[in-house]
């Protein structure tokens, strides 16, 4: 079993980071194998709209003309058994680079021109996800006015995995280079499990 981690976050080694590794150990020591994509590291164009990977009907994503790493990306998810998409918060939802992945992700819908509407190509979900949001704001608070963790449990969605498990930190830009709390660190290794126990 392969768990695939997505991570929009600016600070590698910070608390998204740290959240990520725990529930990826967790997955490792269930047997599993896993890798962490930092979507930073990656040549990800911005999606022009140009709808040109929606037009052919049927069941698999559509191909990008954008000549980047996105399609290797995709291949990368697609051969996973589970994911991860984790992003901290910033002006009210995901950061720049998790949206510019997730806008690219319309390659999985079907929208011929003259549609009124897309359809999603595969609604079949036979992977699992976990989501993780990290904010300045108390977790509660950050959940009720933001739609940012909506959105990445569409996103996983669109990439075939129902979210069995949501991991939201809150009061996470206290200090410079913070840490997470033993709470934090233990839910995270539960939904780890989670991703991998059948």
């Amino acid at each position: 079993m392969k768990v695939t981690a997505i991570i929009g976050s600016y600070r590698k080694g910070g608390i998204i980071d740290q959240a990520v590794d725990e529930i990826l150990t967790a997955a490792r020591d269930k047997g599993a194998e896993t890798a962490k994509i930092h979507l930073l590291d990656k040549h990800i164009e911005f999606c022009r709209n140009c709808r040109a990977c929606t037009q052919q009907e049927g069941p698999n994503r559509g191909k990008c003309p954008l000549d980047d790493e996105m399609g290797a990306l995709l291949d990368e998810i697609e051969e996973s058994d589970a994911i991860v998409i984790a992003s901290p918060m910033n002006y009210g939802t995901v950061t720049a680079v998790m949206k510019r992945f997730i806008e690219r992700l319309t390659c999985f819908g079907y929208w011929k021109w003259g549609m009124m509407a897309p359809k999603v190509r595969n609604k079949e979900k036979r992977k699992r996800a976990v989501v993780v949001a990290a904010s300045a704001a108390p977790s509660i608070l950050a959940r009720l006015s933001s739609k940012m963790v909506g959105l990445m449990e569409d996103a996983a969605g669109l990439l075939g995995a129902k979210t069995i498990g949501v991991l939201s930190i809150g009061m996470a830009a206290r200090e410079q280079r913070q840490e997470i709390g033993e709470r934090t660190r233990q839910k995270a290794r539960r939904l780890g499990e989670k991703l991998v126990v059948r």
